[in-house]
């Protein structure tokens, strides 16, 4: 008898844990190293692994029907927009409900993943911050290790020197650090504006809110209703059409945010990722928010921005995104940028189809179903039941996507990571059904563990 396919998983976020129950599910061995405390990921604050970004504010900004996993649905008495503290126990009791626990190896921060030459991989791990000189071999390699934990700077920096404090969106916990300051925020997005409203119930003077382009601001609510939920009604519309509907409601419901004093989208909606938020518009409409265009350089304790006005300002919050890092895989296997990376449907490597991608993508709504959906892809490949198509076919397909994506979001917009969010959950199903009938016709070969066998052509 071949011996179930043995996976280690690097990561117990939403997206290592859906790998682990997809793979345990299909009777696999599966091995999950986190490097924090518990499951969870980014959404367990104070987690040990220091990596969390979040923070005592944090709510979801995509509605709880469209968050949840399929296998597992959210409590029907939970808000509409959970914070993070409840997603951090979903995703706890996630992993407890399907008997994932034993399967992870908390404060194990993985340091390499190399192919072997006779097969498979070997994985070195660290752990509680120390070398056991220990690798263990697998027959495949799940990277479920997150994007947003590496903070982006500006780089080149600003001319001039500050001399105030200044701190990424990373290192935020709660509003009490900005008490009697002056503060300024940097960015646009989702942590931005939160970040700014928490800012402006104790700044000394109105938060200033900084930015060169201007995004979409859509409420959490519309018409009565989830704003995502709204949008989902018009799924099965082209995304042009979609877009100029969802462009007219928005404007009907909120005006455009020039109408509030920020600059315009850069894009249409769907096609930079819109911000969600309530009450940033509320702060802006009673002057504690004071909109402000892009930094021009420093000047001691003032900031002088590109409409050549000044600010005196005592704390810089740079609310400028994050870097995707995936630090134990070398040169061959990232070519570069790993923003770059192109991957078969945002899963398999083009290279080895046995390195395993789930989470390294870029979605219009939200990322849950996304990864349950990839983990289940993933698994179904290993477990021998779906058949990946031809190379020069994979090849094609990426090609295509990234075209479709370049058109659609912008060379600027990580477009080889971007998906649509509904297209892409409808897509993977369709897809495993395929592969399942490839496997049938015999067209290209299933899966096979190969650890410590010669690797497959």
């Amino acid at each position: 008898m071949t011996p179930p396919c043995r996976v280690a998983v690097i990561g117990a976020g939403a997206a290592g844990l859906t790998a682990v129950k997809a793979l345990l599910d299909a009777g696999a061995e599966v091995v999950a190293y986190e490097k924090g405390d518990r499951p969870g990921g980014l959404w367990a604050r104070d987690n040990a692994s220091g990596l969390s970004p979040a923070y005592a504010s944090l709510h979801l900004n995509t509605s709880k029907g469209r968050t949840q996993f399929a296998d597992f649905p959210m409590p029907g008495e939970w808000p509409d927009y959970p914070s993070a503290d409840h997603i951090a126990g979903y995703l706890a009791d996630y992993a407890e409900k399907f008997g994932l626990t034993p399967h992870l190896r908390f404060h194990h921060t993985v340091t390499s993943v190399e192919r072997e030459e006779d097969g498979g991989w070997k994985v070195t791990a660290s752990a509680h911050g120390r070398e056991t000189g220990d690798a263990e071999r697998y027959d495949a390699v799940v990277v479920a290790n997150g994007h947003n934990w590496d903070p982006r700077l500006p780089d080149p920096a600003y001319p001039g020197e500050f001399t105030g404090e200044q701190m990424h969106a990373h290192d935020y916990r709660d509003a009490e650090i900005f008490r009697d300051e002056r503060v300024l925020v940097v960015g646009m997005g989702n942590s931005a504006m939160d970040i700014t409203v928490d800012a402006s119930y104790v700044s000394r003077g109105p938060v200033l809110l900084s930015a060169r382009h201007g995004v979409h601001i859509v409420p959490k609510y519309l018409f009565g209703r989830p704003s995502d939920a709204t949008g989902g009604a018009l799924a099965a519309l082209p995304w042009r059409l979609r877009q100029g509907l969802a462009e007219t409601m928005l404007r009907v419901a909120v005006g455009t945010p020039q109408s509030y004093g920020l600059p315009a989208p850069q894009g249409g909606l769907f096609q930079n990722h819109p911000t969600i938020s309530d009450t940033i518009l509320h702060r802006l409409t009673h002057g504690e928010v004071v909109p402000r265009p892009g930094i021009e350089r420093f000047d001691g304790d003032r900031v002088v921005f590109t409409d050549g006005t000044s600010d005196a300002v005592d704390v810089i919050v740079w609310a400028t995104g994050y870097r995707v890092s995936i630090p134990f895989l070398s040169e061959r296997w990232l070519g570069g940028d790993p923003e770059e990376l192109p991957l078969y449907k945002r899963v398999f490597h083009l290279d080895d189809p046995s390195l395993v991608f789930v989470g390294l993508m870029q979605s219009t709504g939200a990322a849950l179903p996304v990864v349950e959906a990839q983990s289940k892809l993933a698994a179904a490949y290993l477990s021998g039941s779906y058949a990946l198509p031809d190379p020069p076919e994979r090849l094609r397909s990426v090609a295509r996507a990234l075209r479709y994506s370049t058109a659609r979001w912008g060379r600027d917009r990580r477009p080889q990571m971007r998906i649509d969010f509904d297209d892409y959950v409808a897509d993977i199903p369709k897809e495993i059904k395929t592969g399942r009938d490839r496997l049938l016709r015999g067209e290209t070969r299933p899966f096979a563990p190969t650890r410590g066998k010669e690797t497959p052509a």
